[in-house]
């Protein structure tokens, strides 16, 4: 089972970018898929989770921002990331997760399957 990430780049202040992430291996499709990211020296947080049954919930960070997707028949997620900040600067990481729940999708612990990382640069 793999999880691979790409799409990341350098961009300035304001800019977007659109990073993707396609699994294989197994489908995907009764887990809840989505991304984190880890800035340096800090800990690995939610960017925004995306339910198997539709809907989706973001870190208070990125609200109003990024947006997840998912395409069930191609086993992908993806984030669109608009308006971009120099403190969006991190690497970031789709994962997938069978038991995820309101309860725990915040945390990183509870999923299964992780992609390898993808840095985003936003320069000011």
């Amino acid at each position: 089972v793999q999880l691979q990430a790409f799409g990341g780049g350098s961009v300035q202040t304001g800019g977007s970018l659109r990073l993707s992430c396609v699994a294989s291996g197994r489908t995907f499709s009764t887990y809840a898929m989505g991304w984190f990211r880890q800035a340096p020296g800090k800990e690995r947080e939610v960017v925004g989770i995306s339910w198997s049954g539709g809907g989706a919930l973001y870190g208070d960070s990125v609200k109003g921002r990024f947006t997840v997707s998912r395409d069930i028949a191609k086993n992908a997620v993806y984030l669109q990331m608009n308006s971009l900040k120099p403190e969006d600067t991190a690497v970031y990481y789709c994962a997938a997760g069978r038991s995820i729940s309101y309860g725990n999708y915040v945390g990183p612990s509870g999923y299964d399957y992780w992609g390898q990382g993808t840095q985003v640069t936003v320069s000011s």
